[in-house]
């Protein structure tokens, strides 16, 4: 593990290559698991304060089964987590004109309707958030369903913390960025 700041970082993330291929999964993350997308207590404000603007983007059978469930649920091991239909599929997740999930949230974001993102845990996906004491441990997640993401990840030669610089810099800044990068530099170099 690396320090930097308040933050752990497994060396897996500059190890391990990967660019999500969206083409091959069809978003197989936003159906596959134990439980829906796991979110922070400060996005579960947001989500909720800003479901109307949401709403669009969801699908009849999902907006019937957050009106029945609601749009959280405490996961096993009492966590926040985005309710699902029975099929598995998150509540916020609807098929494009390509057939590939995509989340109603972020289409909410993008289009300037709302100001959340979507939840970091899928931001920051195959990148897991964890605490351990006073520091945010973050390890990469290996997942069968993103086969397609690791070839194609080590055909272009991208680590995850390159494919991930969005989201990371919009989580921890641009200094602690630039901060990463230099280290992945030396433990490529050096092997530290």
């Amino acid at each position: 593990m690396v320090i930097i700041g308040n933050t752990l970082i497994s060396e897996d993330l500059f190890d391990k290559e990967f660019i999500c291929n969206l083409s091959a999964c069809k978003g197989a993350c936003c159906v596959e698991g134990d439980a829906g997308a796991p979110v922070s207590i400060k996005e579960k404000e947001q989500i909720e304060a800003e479901l109307e603007m949401i709403k669009p983007y969801l699908t009849s059978a999902s907006l019937q089964d957050i009106k029945q469930k609601g749009i959280f649920e405490l996961d096993e091991d009492q966590e926040w987590v985005t309710t699902c239909l029975p099929s598995g599929e998150c509540n916020f997740s609807f098929r494009n004109k390509d057939g590939i999930l995509s989340c109603g949230i972020e289409q909410s974001f993008l289009n300037g309707e709302s100001k959340i993102r979507k939840p970091s845990s899928c931001y920051l996906y195959p990148i897991r958030v964890s605490k351990v004491g006073d520091y945010e441990a973050l390890n990469y997640h290996r997942w069968d369903i993103c086969s397609a993401a690791c070839t194609l990840g080590k055909q272009e030669k991208v680590a995850v913390y390159q494919f991930l610089k969005g989201p990371l810099v919009d989580r921890f800044g641009e200094a602690w960025y630039q901060e990463l990068c230099e280290v992945a530099e030396a433990y490529k170099n050096t092997g530290i």
